[in-house]
């Protein structure tokens, strides 16, 4: 009988013991539906691959990536897109922060650079603006002066530490991330996201505090349940849109998710708002459809 109800009570752990293992898959394979049930298969690549046409509408050649930090997975649509490199535009405000900061060109959130009274392309630019303000308005001038007293060989040092892109600021210490004829740097929506990925880490090699300050300036909403932060990028080029960026970052109770929308077009500039905004509308749509955003 002792033996008969060990065997008995072995087999019965058994059973146990598989029953949670499928009551735990289950449990996973219902998560991952979930939050993301556009995915196909895993391409080539290693990525797994989204269908968001439907978001993007006329904006045909568009392309969208997202980075699950919990489960280590990359979404992507457009594959062809999202690794092509174009102009970074006004997402490199997000190093060029970095960088004025660990140089010490400003000493934080808080530092003033005056306007030189020269009309801005908006409203909000003209008048002296913070780092916090610049970025929140996306300023051009106090960018352009920030790199300015950086300099060249500081600012190539860092871009090449951080590895941003193709590196390449030939164009000019103002100009280099712009769209346009001096537009040479270039960054494709894959590294943007890998790069976003160490900032939020903090991996980046620069100190702790600058990250921190960095990741303050670029949030954008807070939620009951989400923080939002992240950074639009237009670029305009011979009286028509180019091309337009949002770039960052989601948190939610459950997981962080990196992301980076970028939009190629060639409207006339009085046809559309600027194509950054555009990818922040679409971002946003993206992320309350998978539940990310509620």
């Amino acid at each position: 009988m002792f033996i008969e109800s060990g065997v008995f009570g072995g087999i019965m752990g058994i059973r146990k013991l598989m029953i949670a293992v499928a009551a735990f898959l289950s449990i996973l394979f219902l998560l991952s539906t979930y939050t993301l049930p556009a995915f196909a298969a895993f391409d080539g690549a290693g990525y797994k691959t989204i269908n968001l046409a439907s978001f993007f509408g006329e904006y045909k050649n568009s392309a969208f990536v997202l980075y699950n930090c919990e489960t280590g997975i990359t979404y992507v649509y457009n594959y062809e897109l999202a690794q092509k490199r174009i102009s970074p535009c006004s997402t490199f405000k997000i190093p060029n922060s970095l960088i004025g900061l660990e140089t010490k060109v400003i000493s934080d959130e808080n530092h003033v650079i005056k306007w030189d009274g020269k009309p801005g392309y908006f409203k909000s630019w003209n008048g002296d603006h913070t780092l916090a303000s610049a970025i929140k308005n996306s300023v051009v001038w106090y960018y352009q002066a920030l790199a300015e007293k950086v300099g060249v060989k500081r600012m190539k040092y860092y871009i090449d530490s951080i590895h941003y892109g193709n590196m390449d600021i030939s164009g000019g210490i103002s100009k280099f991330w712009l769209h346009g004829p001096d537009g040479s740097l270039k960054i494709s929506a894959l590294e943007q996201v890998e790069f976003l990925k160490r900032l939020f880490f903090e991996k980046l090699p620069f100190t702790i505090e600058n990250m921190k300050i960095v990741k303050k300036i670029i949030e954008l909403d807070r939620g009951e349940n989400y923080l939002l932060s992240g950074k639009t990028g237009s670029g305009m080029e011979a009286g028509r849109h180019a091309c337009g960026w949002f770039v960052g970052s989601v948190e939610n109770k459950n997981a962080r998710y990196i992301f980076a929308s970028v939009i190629e077009c060639g409207y006339k500039l009085e046809e559309k708002p600027p194509m950054g905004m555009e990818a922040k509308k679409i971002t946003i749509e993206i992320l309350k459809s998978l539940k990310i955003i509620k």
